[in-house]
């Protein structure tokens, strides 16, 4: 594979991952929105909170375990209704799928 290819590559990758994130974002209702931006005024989410990092979205799904997460980035779990959750997981885990296929 030369450099222009693998270029290619990581540069449909990153905007698989804009997609995403922009996705996940349409997903929340206005309630949901306040909730998230509430959230991100918190200091940090609790131990074992589970969270959306989007600005790292190909990590999936996250745990807080004691260090500091930048709040102003992450989608708290608690912030959005199960169904919403649901389908957030649902499209991380088409993008990662997506991302592989890109650069597999």
């Amino acid at each position: 594979m030369n450099k222009s290819t693998s270029m290619s590559g990581a540069t449909h990758a990153k905007g698989i991952q804009y997609v995403t994130r922009d996705s996940i974002l349409k997903m929340l209702s206005e309630e949901e929105v306040d909730r998230v931006s509430t959230a991100e005024t918190a200091v940090r989410l609790a131990d074992g909170d589970e969270y959306v990092d989007l600005e790292e979205l190909g990590r999936g799904v996250q745990r807080a375990h004691g260090a500091k997460t930048e709040m102003g980035r992450v989608l708290p779990r608690k912030a959005v209704l199960e169904t919403t959750w649901s389908k957030i997981v649902t499209e991380l885990a088409a993008s990662r799928a997506a991302t592989k296929h890109v650069g597999g």
